[in-house]
């Protein structure tokens, strides 16, 4: 399973404007909505937002990987956002979260979404990797770099 099987490069965002928790998730399901129109905004903020009230999705590093099952998508979609100025997201090391990948996943898959944020996880490990995202001029260039860096997971 590749990330690029579950991003798609026109939910990616390199200029998240939020400057709180809240808003960063409202702005997260706007990309869903990008790729899935017909899913209902407050029905995805709420299921994100009762996710992290379980537990921050803020992995550290300057990382969130906010994720939640809904009945409402038929496979798993994955959202990328960067805010440069970074936000404060309950992170588990304290510091400010800047690079945010977003799930979504369906109620009947039991453990693929562990498979999407073990992947995750592994790429954004990378220093290298999450420089770059920080660097990259678009969104554009942001989806290149995590296309380009998951198939040297492959290879690695």
């Amino acid at each position: 399973m590749r990330i690029t099987d579950f991003l798609d490069i026109r939910a990616v965002e390199a200029n998240l404007g939020a400057s709180q928790k809240p808003g960063v998730i409202r702005e997260l399901v706007g990309l869903f909505l990008r790729i899935e129109p017909s899913l209902d905004p407050n029905a995805i903020v709420d299921i994100l937002t009762r996710r992290e009230k379980l537990q921050s999705t803020g992995v550290g590093n300057g990382i969130a990987i906010p994720h939640g099952r809904t009945d409402a998508v038929d496979r798993i979609i994955a959202v990328a956002g960067r805010s440069v100025s970074g936000v404060d997201f309950e992170s588990l090391d304290g510091e400010p979260t800047h690079l945010f990948f977003a799930l979504l996943v369906p109620e009947s898959e039991q453990g693929s979404h562990l498979k999407c944020l073990a992947r995750l996880s592994r790429l954004l490990k990378e220093q290298t990797t999450r420089t770059a995202l920080m660097n990259a001029s678009t969104s554009d260039v942001m989806y290149q770099i995590v296309s380009t860096q998951d198939a040297e997971l492959e290879l690695g």
